[in-house]
């Protein structure tokens, strides 16, 4: 952990209790987790991981749960989010008081440009920050700003999940990410994002990755296609197959890497 994020969390704990993410999540600080998953809106039991892992409920919530997810002696951390940049630095933050090896981020992601279809798996090629909360992770002034600056993965980690993967049969795909403040209002400036000339839109890659850098463990964000502003395939109302598509990544993919990621076998 670099010395910012504990400056972070102590200053944290001078206004509010420790062990906020037992709190939060029912999660301890006691058990070695072997992942630690951060999914905006996604359960395990959206993902349909209940049906081959033991999932327990440890906390739920109107906007945010907390869930363990056990295989083959594997134990994975998770918590459901609110969707933003906000809200996953604020979640991460007090997620360090846990004990875990790796961070899987995963999330829908819409497609900017015609060759992505729903369904597919993208990791992050870098992401363009587009919400000014990254700027109280990297700025010593919140006066400062790191709008529209790209924030890169880990290569090396990157490549070993691509290659991990493969090795399973999957293609995941390299994307680059513009990371919008509003979805509502992302459309009315669709031209101009556009400009930055990025794969892929969605909300927290970039604040995911500069999380992790401050945690020094590897993470990966793991990126569901589901729609394309460039191809017309809406996020609500899809086609029969547009659906079968995105549910194979979502429910076969996804699940799969990240229990590999944990070092547990998928069924």
């Amino acid at each position: 952990m670099k010395e910012k994020l504990k400056k972070i969390v102590d200053t944290f704990h001078k206004y509010n209790s420790e062990h906020m993410a037992m709190q939060a999540f029912g999660l301890s600080d006691e058990i070695a987790y072997d992942a630690l998953v951060i999914a905006p809106s996604f359960t395990p039991y959206k993902l349909g991981m209940d049906g081959y892992c033991k999932v327990t409920t440890l906390r739920e919530g109107s906007y945010i749960g907390g869930y363990l997810v056990e295989k083959d002696g594997k134990k994975i951390a998770w918590i459901k989010i609110a969707s933003s940049a906000g809200n996953l630095i604020d979640h991460m933050a007090i997620c360090a008081e846990l004990n875990f090896r790796t961070a899987i981020f995963i999330g829908a992601v819409g497609a900017l440009k015609a060759d992505y279809r729903l369904g597919d798996i993208c990791i992050p090629s870098y992401s363009v920050s587009g919400s000014v909360a990254d700027a109280y992770l990297t700025q010593e002034s919140i006066r400062g700003s790191m709008l529209f600056e790209k924030v890169y993965p880990d290569e090396k980690f990157t490549e070993k999940v691509i290659e991990l993967g493969r090795s399973r049969g999957h293609e995941i795909r390299r994307g680059s990410v513009f990371c919008t403040p509003s979805i509502a209002l992302e459309y009315i400036h669709l031209d101009e994002i556009r400009s930055f000339d990025t794969d892929l839109i969605e909300m927290e890659t970039s604040s995911f990755y500069l999380m992790t850098d401050l945690f020094e463990i590897p993470g990966v964000a793991l990126l569901v296609v589901s729609d394309n502003s460039a191809t017309g395939a809406a996020l609500v109302g899809r086609t029969e197959a547009e659906e079968r598509f995105y549910d194979r990544g979502r429910k076969v993919v996804m699940p799969d890497m990240i229990l590999a990621l944990a070092g547990a076998e998928a069924e």
